[in-house]
């Protein structure tokens, strides 16, 4: 079975702790305060491999979780970084938030993307010494990792399509003139799932055609699976228009014709643009020939009219060839991605309000990123940290914005997962 989409929760590991810690040895006195920072906890990273061709393996698993980083210890030592967690996709593989916005597209082998961001480690009390604080007794929490639902779709990487009604011939001609060996059935929708073909034409040059399954009308707003077809017809720099030109299922093949382009233009309105070949199959039958004259008056000035038949191999190599030709003088699809991108392509989390603040029921929610974060890395069973939270606070000027909003004493404020008291 072609799996071409898939949904997964991606978790990114968690920053460890700070520690409070204090040097005592013989010897040694007054040591000063020696606690170490927490490690960052690994990312979720998405790399592009081009031995994979499918997201089958994303059925069986869809939760992806990255360890998180070690805990501070004594004598300034910090804890260990979580390992990034390597998650390997098919090239051609776009990611994707469940509401749709892109995260990124891996095109090329060995691209890589860091779809969670491990959180950073807590600092010790090391890091909070000063001239008027030489033992403090502060440490901070980690940051948690980032996590989300993220939506795969494979988007085929072929130099060319075949694209036509169910039933016209597309995997009888894929499997002439190439190794691609797709199930042939006389009835629709025998081919359910998209078939790759490499065409040789000579020594050293080939190219990779794709059979995608036949569309039907209304195939741009989802008909049969019309979404799933349509995103491999995307990828390809070059379309075969696959018709039943002698008719033989009683369609009318130049309605056919008109039908199915107006499916892929409302999909997605670039198709209109892309270069094709409109390739009329089954010249061995009756009927073909009016027909052909038919599809030449109407669209010989537009498109190249290639007459074949799958079924005896008639034409199909002039086909082929031209194809070939056209390819030569057709842009490459850009798949390159700059040295420093295929490194890591950091996902960045969406930053929110700067500070506001709502009213909701009985309680006061402070909404801000920044006054978030702080509320996170704040130990609160240590009440130097707790206090100096409280200073950060004020300093940020949530007191006063509290207070112009209508806030009085002793009303609930929620900052974060926590939930405090309004004291002016």
């Amino acid at each position: 079975m072609f799996y071409d989409y898939a949904k997964i929760f991606v978790k990114a590991g968690n920053g460890g702790n700070g520690i409070v810690a204090f040097r005592r040895e013989k010897y040694v006195p007054d040591g000063g305060p020696s606690g170490g920072d927490g490690g960052k906890g690994g990312s979720v990273v998405f790399v592009a491999d081009e031995g994979l061709r499918t997201l089958v393996d994303f059925r069986y698993k869809k939760h992806y979780k990255a360890p998180a980083g070690g805990n501070g210890k004594n004598k300034n030592m910090h804890g260990a970084h979580g390992e990034d967690m390597i998650v390997r996709v098919p090239v051609g593989t776009v990611v994707k938030r469940e509401d749709g916005t892109l995260v990124g597209d891996l095109i090329c082998h060995g691209q890589r993307l860091a779809v969670a961001k491990g959180g950073h480690g807590g600092k010790g009390n090391a890091r909070f010494v000063s001239s008027v604080n030489r033992a403090p007794e502060i440490a901070d929490n980690g940051e948690p990792g980032e996590e989300s639902w993220l939506v795969l779709e494979l988007k085929l990487l072929a130099d060319v399509g075949l694209v036509g009604f169910p039933n016209v011939g597309k995997s009888s001609i894929i499997s002439r003139v190439s190794a691609a060996k797709p199930k042939i059935g006389d009835y629709h929708f025998t081919t359910i799932d998209p078939n790759l073909g490499v065409v040789r034409l000579a020594e050293e040059e080939s190219f990779v055609l794709v059979d995608i399954p036949g569309l039907v009308e209304g195939a741009s707003e989802g008909a049969g699976l019309g979404h799933r077809f349509l995103r491999h017809v995307e990828r390809t720099r070059l379309l075969l228009h696959v018709l039943d030109i002698a008719g033989s299922e009683g369609r009318d093949p130049l309605e056919d014709y008109k039908l199915i382009y107006s499916e892929m233009v409302q999909y997605d309105p670039a198709l209109a643009n892309k270069p094709q070949i409109i390739v009329a199959n089954k010249m061995d039958l009756p009927g073909a020939e009016e027909n052909l004259q038919r599809l030449r008056s109407d669209f010989g000035d537009q498109f190249e009219i290639f007459p074949v038949s799958a079924a005896t191999g008639d034409g199909l190599w002039p086909l082929m060839q031209r194809t070939g030709q056209m390819l030569r003088e057709l842009p490459i699809l850009d798949e390159t991605v700059p040295e420093e991108d295929i490194k890591i392509t950091r996902l960045e989390a969406a930053s929110g309000p700067a500070l506001a603040v709502r009213r909701e029921q009985d309680c006061w929610i402070v909404e801000g990123t920044e006054a978030a974060k702080h509320i996170q890395r704040t130990n609160f069973s240590n009440e130097a940290a707790v206090n100096r939270l409280l200073k950060i606070l004020r300093t940020m000027g949530i007191d006063k914005i509290l207070r112009q909003a209508g806030a009085k004493n002793g009303d609930s404020v929620a900052i974060g997962p926590m939930e405090f008291e309004f004291m002016d």
